[in-house]
């Protein structure tokens, strides 16, 4: 699930909405283990653009 989490947020990251909205379904459908890893790898990959959202998100 967590690879699948993942192509799906790099298809929809040209919309902050749908980001946003792919990201809590994704966080609601993982296990604790694969939201850490999740959440680092969302960083990495798109802190730059949507960073305030990806903490929103992870409860930070």
């Amino acid at each position: 699930m967590l690879e699948y989490a993942k192509l799906i947020l790099q298809k929809v990251s040209f919309d902050v909405r749908l980001f946003e909205k792919e990201l809590r379904k994704a966080i609601a459908s993982l296990i604790k283990e694969e939201i850490k890893l999740l959440q680092a790898w969302c960083h990495e990959t798109f802190g730059s653009t949507y960073e305030a959202v990806i903490n929103q998100c992870f409860g930070q």
